[in-house]
């Protein structure tokens, strides 16, 4: 008998938070109104403006190399990234992009240092965007006009990348050091430069590797002006030290408000930045959530070896995009309750499991097919949803088409 039948089985009837459903919630933040901020577009992704929060992630392959690149990126794409950037230290590089650009699925950022000739070839390549760091790119302020009036006339945007790395030196001597107050006097020098030839398609970034410093420094920018945000902590660190000071500094300032879109930076393979950041915005309330699964910590209570129950059913889910809750808990004090408020989830104990679906016991099973019991049930469910249209469609709900530049200019 199919269980699925007889019950209730649709996630979404229930909030997944009492704030509100995330399955909506993309744009509004549950925990604080949105900063408002102009909006840009990076090819085909909105940026600022109410906009869904994009995630984006930076591929660590040689970009002259296309296929490993293009490689790169569909796995990020398929992992939920919205927006890519590449690496252009080279003229190899630079000549790989119209091809990258021409077959990437999601839009491409080329990254630009101390040479500004890239940036035109990465505009005339069919670059989404750009981003150009004003700390090290020779003659800033004298290539800057010309920056903005190729970017207008192929309708893209830019991105002024300030890092605390590559601060401009007189502003390190003046502010002793990359502080809040001179990371943003060098965003608001070039933000003014732009804006003075009438440029206005740019969203800012103002990194530091210190969370407390960026967060600061962030707060600053945003009660300058209404410029789009890219948040980021730079040379974030290893990943689970990464990804702690990355939830961290993201937490802090999307739970104010502050940030249109983020790069979750880690000394690890791109796709786990994006996993990181979309998971992030999840739990926010900021896109629509997915698969998650909760589980005890274990501890002397258990009757069951959580762990390797909770990661036996994590990696089994792994590719589940439905917005379905699991439940594994490993004792009575808590493992009803908690497995009832869940989608479906498993009590164990005597060596058996209580399976519960949305609150009711739908059977006993053996310790032993705890993990393909659950399995089972959850991937019907999947299933189900997803022929009834209930799960959401790529990363942030946006429609990604293929790149096109009306304004390019010829050649």
């Amino acid at each position: 008998m199919n269980t699925l039948n007889t019950l209730n089985t649709d996630p979404v009837s229930k909030p997944f938070r009492k704030t509100g459903d995330p399955v909506a919630l993309t744009s509004e933040s549950p925990l604080h109104p949105r900063r408002k901020s102009r909006r840009i577009m990076v090819g085909p992704v909105p940026v600022g403006g109410g906009a869904p929060i994009s995630v984006q992630s930076m591929t660590n392959t040689l970009t002259a190399d296309v296929p490993a690149t293009l490689q790169q990126i569909a796995e990020l794409t398929a992992a939920g990234c919205d927006i890519v950037r590449v690496a252009v230290p080279s003229q190899d590089d630079a000549d790989a992009l119209p091809e990258i650009c021409r077959k990437s699925p999601i839009p491409v950022i080329a990254d630009i240092h101390f040479q500004s000739k890239y940036v035109f070839q990465a505009i005339d390549a069919g670059c989404a965007a750009v981003r150009v760091n004003p700390g090290n790119i020779r003659k800033f302020e004298s290539v800057g006009p010309d920056i903005c009036k190729a970017a207008t006339d192929a309708g893209i945007s830019l991105r002024i990348g300030v890092n605390a790395g590559s601060l401009d030196k007189e502003l390190y001597a003046k502010y002793g050091g990359p502080t809040p107050e001179a990371l943003v006097a060098s965003a608001l020098k070039e933000a003014h430069m732009f804006e003075d030839v009438g440029f206005h398609d740019f969203k800012i970034s103002v990194k530091h590797h210190d969370v407390i410093t960026m967060v600061q420094t962030y707060r600053l920018l945003a009660s300058k002006g209404d410029w789009p945000l890219h948040l980021g902590v730079t040379e974030a660190g290893p990943q689970w030290q990464g990804t702690i000071k990355s939830c961290l500094a993201f937490g802090a300032l999307l739970a104010e408000g502050i940030g249109d879109t983020i790069r979750v930076s880690l000394s690890a393979p791109p796709v786990e930045e994006v996993k990181v950041g979309c998971k992030l915005l999840e739990y926010m309330g900021l896109r629509p959530r997915k698969f998650d699964i909760i589980s005890c910590p274990s501890c002397g209570r258990a009757q069951v070896d959580v762990i390797q129950l909770a990661s036996a059913v994590t990696e089994g889910l792994k590719n589940v995009t439905a917005p379905i809750r699991v439940a594994v808990m490993g004792c009575i004090v808590n493992g009803p309750g908690e497995a009832r408020e869940a989608d479906l989830g498993v009590a164990s104990g005597n060596g058996k499991g209580q399976i519960f679906i949305k609150g009711k016991v739908i059977k006993t099973v053996p310790e032993d097919q705890i993990v393909d019991t659950l399995l089972e049930i959850a991937n019907d469910m999947a299933a189900q949803m997803e022929a009834e249209g209930k799960v959401p469609d790529g990363s942030t709900g946006l429609v990604v088409v293929p790149i096109q530049h009306p304004n390019r200019r010829n050649g």
